[in-house]
């Protein structure tokens, strides 16, 4: 194998695994998003939003 083959390989490798674990998070959050109750969504809104911005 030639340099640039293992550059390729490692690069390759890497963005795979981080891609897998990026797809792997997402679902896993959508998944539990739907346990959360609404009124407990912290990431949605903050305290005394009226949710009309500025």
């Amino acid at each position: 194998m030639t340099h640039l083959a293992y550059l390729v390989a490692g690069w390759g490798i890497a963005l795979v695994v981080l891609g897998v674990y990026g797809f792997g998070l997402l679902r896993r959050g959508r998944r539990l998003t739907g346990q959360v109750p609404a009124g407990q969504r912290r990431w949605l809104t903050s305290p005394g939003d009226d949710g009309r911005g500025g």
